[in-house]
């Protein structure tokens, strides 16, 4: 008896895109049924040789692809691997079980032609199928089980499941193509496809299709199809550019051409090959705490998991690839990875290694933009990760400046300082536009001394842990012992002469300020707000908010006047008290604006504004 079930409603969602936006990538979908069956393998594989109760299951891997010849009607990909029950198919292709199915629905409904990297990277390949085919067949039987069972749909809403017959474990997926898919159903059409994604998939892939005999009659043909090597045990030297990014695609799904990989065999007290590609483009969860990791642990070219995220630091979650140790038992369990010395030598060679590389990535300026703009974020989290390679990594990071178009280095930057410069100078914020006009920067600006502006939210949590480059310190514009390094014999005097508005300033705003100073870094702005080097920024007691921080204490800014401004210069000689109080509050609002900080009282900050206004007309 068939049970009919209903889709959850992403994926309901999912296969309408799917089958209305995504005509442009029709031929994935193979490559998404022949990956599929290749993880089931593996899986199989994995316990036959680790799992006492399945070591005398025999392992006969492949995947045979087959069709109607002569109407073209359907197209089935079978596998020996390790199957599915009921539960199984339900949960399978029934649900998304990953989160973020929200954000990766809306970024494909918006981009069509990139939805054909997102269905791999989320998992849900499967679906593609219904690209191709008015009905999607899957019969499946799960090792160590005798029922097999039968998933049946239009994609339209509702699946069933059913009790079914097959031989052995695995899984079979019938397609009965539509008009658009009738074209797969073909010889050299599937070949093609296969060879271009699925090359290097490491087991066997049959082709099996009909030809004319020699009397006239049809005579079936079977034909691997595919090289079904591991490709990272192969010599460098023996391998082209084109293998790698086969390769890629089919380790990854993507459909862009890696960026950058790196190839590496050791051999020595520990023996291991290491095989690592960096994407062209970010994946799409790269900023979910539940990324998927990208690379693949096998042990004597046994599959091991995909599923480790010990394998590389978390900011370098962007890296695919595969490791492979000749050291590692097959029967390694997750506890036992996360302490295994082997495993951790591999894993700081490797983090070296692919540093290393990034370092010679540099060298090609253009390369390395269009890395950074894809996760130049993420290197930065190193730096609060990574103590151990904290060096390597302050070579890498990049920020914009003051002194020149786009991105530059620490390196760069002191390359450019002034013989007398006494730190590296950033201010970091919101927006690149806001940074770079505002008032804090109108001392380094005046004597031409360089800036780094960096407007991105982790920049708040990174910069103020690096300390010093090279013996040289980073300090930040907005503290207010920067302004030091700056001042002058004139600049102290104006600040003594100014003491008496000072003064009134201060008295007029009391504990809403910590303190209130005259400005040596002001140039045409009436005031601006500093705050204590162990005080946080505005912009991170935002962030702090924004997670929930509890008992958060109050920061109370620091105001600077410019003693040279005509409001400033004005106010000192003014005695009305109730106007000394409103342009004294004026003077902190603007600049707690300019900082971006919100303000306690709107209403009042009106108020005050529309009262100056009125004397001023």
């Amino acid at each position: 008896m068939a049970i009919k079930h209903a889709f959850q409603a992403e994926v309901s969602q999912l296969l309408h895109l799917i089958i209305h936006s995504l005509y442009s990538h029709p031929e994935i979908f193979l490559r998404e049924l022949v990956s599929n069956a290749s993880d089931a393998l593996d899986k199989l594989k994995h316990l036959t040789l680790t799992q006492e109760e399945y070591k005398g299951v025999p392992f006969t891997p492949r995947i045979d692809i087959s069709f109607d010849t002569k109407d073209r009607k359907t197209l089935t990909v079978s596998d020996t691997g390790i199957g599915m029950n009921d539960e199984e198919l339900a949960a399978n292709l029934g649900t998304i079980a990953r989160s973020g199915t929200r954000e990766f629905l809306s970024a494909m409904a918006a981009d069509a032609k990139g939805g054909a990297n997102l269905i791999g990277q989320f998992g849900v390949g499967f679906y593609s199928s219904f690209m191709v085919a008015d009905r999607v067949e899957v019969v499946s039987r799960r090792l160590g089980e005798q029922k097999a069972w039968r998933w049946t749909s239009d994609g339209k809403g509702e699946f069933e499941i059913s009790e079914a017959e097959r031989e052995g474990c695995g899984t079979t997926v019938t397609l009965h193509l539509n008009e658009a898919g009738k074209e797969y159903a073909d010889q050299w059409r599937s070949e093609e496809i296969i060879r271009k994604y699925s090359n290097h998939i490491a087991f066997p892939i049959h082709l099996h299709y009909d030809e004319k005999g020699e009397h006239g009659g049809r005579v079936e043909k079977t034909e691997q199809v595919n090289a079904a090597l591991a490709l990272w045990k192969r010599p460098a030297k023996d391998l082209k550019d084109e293998d790698y990014k086969e390769f890629y695609k089919t380790l990854t799904h993507d459909d862009e051409d890696p960026l950058l990989w790196m190839h590496v065999a050791m051999e020595g007290a520990i023996e291991y090959t290491t095989l690592f590609f960096i994407p062209s483009r970010a994946p799409f969860d790269l900023f979910r705490y539940d990324y998927r990791p990208g690379v693949k642990l096998y042990a004597k070219r046994v599959f091991i998991t995909d599923d480790e995220k010990d394998l590389l630091p978390v900011y370098l979650r962007f890296v695919h690839g595969v490791i492979d140790s000749e050291d590692l038992p097959l029967n390694v369990s997750r506890e036992i990875l996360q302490q295994n010395r082997v495993l951790a030598n591999i894993r700081s060679a490797s983090m070296r290694k692919i540093l290393q590389e990034l370092g010679k990535l540099q060298k090609d300026r253009q390369k390395y933009q269009a890395f950074w703009k894809e996760f130049g974020r993420v290197l930065k989290e190193g730096l609060l990760q990574d103590f151990e390679h904290r060096d390597e990594l302050l070579e890498l990071v990049q920020w914009k400046s003051t002194a020149v178009e786009g991105w530059t280095t620490l390196a760069e930057y002191k390359s450019r300082m002034q013989k007398d410069q006494k730190a590296i100078y950033y201010l970091t914020g919101g927006q690149e536009a806001s940074l770079r006009t505002s008032p804090l920067l109108a001392a380094w600006k005046r004597r031409g001394i360089e800036v780094l502006v960096m407007d991105d939210e982790i920049d708040e949590i990174v910069t103020p842990g690096i300390g010093t480059y090279l013996e040289t310190p980073l300090k930040a514009v907005n503290r207010s012992a920067t302004a030091d390094d700056l001042a002058t014999d004139e600049d102290k005097a104006k600040e003594k002469d100014s003491a008496g508005v000072v003064e009134k300033i201060k008295k007029a705003l009391g504990d809403a300020v910590k303190d209130v100073r005259a400005s040596v870094r002001l140039a045409d702005a009436p005031s601006c707000i500093v705050l204590d080097d162990r005080d946080p920024s505005v912009q991170m007691q935002q962030i702090l908010k924004s997670l929930g921080t509890k008992d958060m204490p109050e920061v109370k800014p620091i105001l600077e006047v410019n003693p040279g401004h005509p409001i400033v210069v004005k106010l000192a000689g003014l005695a009305d008290e109730a106007a000394v109080a409103d342009a004294s509050r004026l003077l902190l609002e603007q600049a707690l604006l300019l900082e971006g900080a919100p303000l306690a009282d709107p209403a009042g900050f009106v108020a005050r504004l529309n009262r100056v206004l009125e004397k001023a007309l």
